[in-house]
């Protein structure tokens, strides 16, 4: 007898054990995305669902599109480890976790095949209208764990997401020279970013200081919404694009 998935999308169960029970009353609002980071997808599987790795995810994307789903939603996955979103730290009580297949900048990172992020797409659609999660909600691991992770990278085509109102975007805006800070830097400037990337929802302490938890935070949101200069460096277009999603996020 077959086990039937939570998705709507095509897919079929393949059981991992590291799970266990959500925090009591925890919402899942949240929905992360990784790549698995692997020389391949087999060893990323074996690895999910291994007892010993104490590590899985909801979901597993294939290159050519085929979805597993590991772990039951109503279950707690153990995704994102020690992290970080809008001060609240227990992120894999909250959120749903999707392993994208890619070998990731460790072992030649590559581009998401289209058929793939389609795919993907798709699950994510579901997922997010089942669980009613907000567009800024739709996360990379690196935005809450940015000292630790960079997946799914700069490659991940969160605008195709986006055309399927899935993930919060806008169109970044155009790199050109002036309004640059860096590692080391003291001031209101780098107050002021730092407190944008706060209110976005980074774990950024406002400070006045540019210290290297605030070049990790940069270096995370350049990655997923500004992907074509990722250098944990503030320059014009970093705080254009910051502030056009800050604009754009709805009245509270």
């Amino acid at each position: 007898m077959s086990v039937a998935t939570d998705t709507g999308v095509t897919a079929r169960v393949h059981p991992s054990p590291n799970h266990g029970e959500r925090a009591r009353d925890a919402q899942i609002d949240m929905l992360i995305l990784h790549y698995t980071g692997m020389q391949d997808a087999d060893r990323a599987l074996r690895r999910l669902c291994d007892p010993r790795s104490e590590v899985s995810a909801h979901y597993f994307v294939y290159e050519d599109g085929n979805i597993l789903q590991c772990v039951p939603e109503a279950r707690r996955a153990w995704h994102a480890g020690k992290g970080n979103w809008q001060g609240q730290s227990d992120i894999n009580s909250r959120s749903i976790g999707v392993e994208v297949v890619n070998p990731g900048h460790e072992w030649g990172y590559r581009d998401f095949p289209d058929v793939q992020i389609e795919a993907v797409a798709n699950l994510c659609v579901d997922i997010c209208r089942r669980h009613d999660i907000e567009p800024r909600m739709v996360l990379a691991h690196s935005d809450v764990a940015p000292a630790r992770k960079e997946d799914p990278g700069e490659k991940f085509p969160w605008a195709h997401l986006a055309r399927r109102q899935v993930g919060h975007y806008v169109e970044p805006a155009p790199i050109t020279s002036g309004l640059f800070m860096q590692l080391g830097e003291n001031g209101q400037p780098v107050e002021a970013i730092q407190s944008m990337l706060a209110l976005y929802g980074y774990d950024v302490a406002i400070t006045g200081s540019f210290d290297e938890a605030t070049q990790a935070a940069v270096t995370a949101f350049q990655r997923h919404f500004r992907p074509a200069k990722v250098d944990g460096v503030v320059d014009q277009s970093t705080v254009e694009t910051l502030h056009k999603l800050l604009s754009a996020l709805p009245a509270l």
